[in-house]
């Protein structure tokens, strides 16, 4: 068992002041591994002192110097990939290929991409041409909290940290408690890159403790949350009280839109590969397909290694349940794949997931098979339960002119990925009126890029 009970504090790996043990489970053979302490008021606290404390020296540095420091970080991490890719593999249940090429690898292109923007970067520029002495100056924001998921670990930390490092801000980490260890790791890596002391602090706890602190300590100035929409609104009221500044990525799925003249074949396979990447545990996973009526039987036909296009002994880990409760959370992606076969649904696809050499078989690991149902009632209430993680749900569904509203009715809060569109122009026309008709049947903001980009392929600018 790996004792990693420690918080990375100012510096230094000091032993909890309010700490209760928490077993890390590995999801590929349901036993602990690592034993973290669950952090209280107190440990918080110490690493948000930590953190107001340095802000002021390190918030004067340059930008070329806060970029050698992130140049510093990004050769460590690289030479610490495969460490990095074993840590996420074996906490949340990525294959170890996809754990050092995307899973890593996304920690990687962001320490990159920030370096680029960091050198690229104008603190002070006039606020618009004619304005000469009248500079837009910017500055640190102060110290932040950030709270970060499980199913990316990587991803979250590195665009959260990196920001944070190249603004000139001071920082609190709260990783997942279920998916703690990579973070951990990452805390190793900011110490030998040479991150200044009370720079970056990491606190392991749950969010009715630490994140609570986080998101309500009057010296916390900005909250960044990647999570469920339920804890953000508990952030949100938690930080208002000292008028913080707020940043929220929350959950949701969107569906595929597959129109009649798209290239089916390819699309099916785009949208089912898409889904199961990362065994289905992706917010952004596309866990519907709507496909147009002309066209799903044609979809339907697809060579089931089309319609996957993943290799499942090879792609598709074990599980990991957001509630910590690894048993509970597979028992319900079982049971909502059986309510919908019951309730109407027809499988279309079925994924063995991969096992761990010499598990096959075995009932302990947190594995399920990949599974496409199609649903030929369009009046099925199970329609509309958003089916998450291995789990696809096929529809079928009709253009109506001058808007897509049978498309509307399947996803009243999610928005769609359009695989094609030239045939939405024809039905809409080119007018900015039924695009924007469009846009809101679909629930989309007629103001955001997205759909912006949108009207723009449509015609109507």
């Amino acid at each position: 068992m790996i004792d990693t009970r420690n918080f990375y504090i100012d510096g230094a790996w000091v032993a909890p002041l309010e700490g209760t043990d928490l077993p890390v489970f590995n999801p590929a053979t349901e036993e602990p591994y690592a034993t973290i302490s669950l952090g209280g008021a107190a440990d918080a606290e110490a690493a948000i002192a930590a953190a107001r404390r340095t802000f002021p020296s390190w918030s004067m540095t340059t930008p070329a110097e806060r970029g050698e420091v992130l140049r510093a970080i990004l050769a460590v991490y690289e030479a610490r990939a495969a460490d990095m890719a074993e840590a996420i593999s074996t906490e949340m249940g990525a294959p170890i290929d996809m754990a050092l090429s995307d899973q890593a690898g996304a920690g990687r292109s962001h320490l990159k991409a920030f370096i680029r923007a960091l050198d690229a970067f104008e603190w002070q520029r006039p606020m618009r041409p004619g304005t000469e002495g009248q500079d837009l100056v910017f500055e640190a924001a102060g110290v932040a909290g950030l709270i970060t998921p499980w199913n990316w670990p990587m991803n979250q930390v590195v665009l959260k940290v990196g920001a944070a490092l190249a603004a000139g801000c001071t920082m609190v980490l709260k990783p997942s408690e279920i998916a703690p260890m990579s973070s951990i790791l990452f805390a190793e890596i900011m110490h030998e890159a040479g991150v200044p002391a009370g720079v970056f602090n990491m606190v392991n706890g749950d969010g009715p403790g630490v994140g609570t602190i986080l998101s309500s300590h009057p010296d916390i100035d900005v909250v960044s949350f990647t999570g469920s929409t339920r804890a953000g609104i508990l952030i949100s009221k938690a930080a208002a009280d000292t008028v913080k500044t707020v940043s929220l990525e929350l959950g949701g799925k969107s569906p595929n839109l597959v129109f009649n003249d798209t290239d089916i074949d390819a699309a099916v396979a785009r949208g089912a590969s898409f889904c199961f990447a990362n065994t289905g545990q992706s917010c952004n996973a596309a866990t519907r397909m709507l496909v147009e009526r002309d066209a799903y039987e044609r979809a339907l036909a697809c060579p089931p290694s089309d319609r996957s296009h993943v290799d499942a002994h090879v792609n598709l880990g074990a599980l990991l349940a957001e509630s910590g409760d690894l048993a509970g959370g597979c028992a319900h992606l079982v049971q909502a794949g059986e309510t919908g076969l019951a309730a109407g649904v027809e499988r279309l696809l079925g994924l063995s997931a991969a096992m761990p050499p010499g598990e096959a078989g075995s009932a302990r690991s947190y594995f399920e098979a990949a599974k496409a149902v199609v649903d030929r009632n369009p009046r099925n209430g199970h329609a509309r339960f958003a089916m998450g993680r291995q789990l696809m749900q096929w529809r079928q569904f009709a253009l109506s002119k001058p808007h897509l509203q049978a498309a509307a009715d399947l996803m009243p809060d999610f928005a769609p990925a359009f695989l094609t569109l030239a045939q939405v122009q024809a039905q809409l026309g080119d007018g900015q009126g039924a695009l924007k008709s469009a846009a809101a049947a679909m629930r989309l903001d007629p103001n955001n890029a997205q759909t912006r980009g949108l009207m723009e392929r449509l015609g109507g600018r």
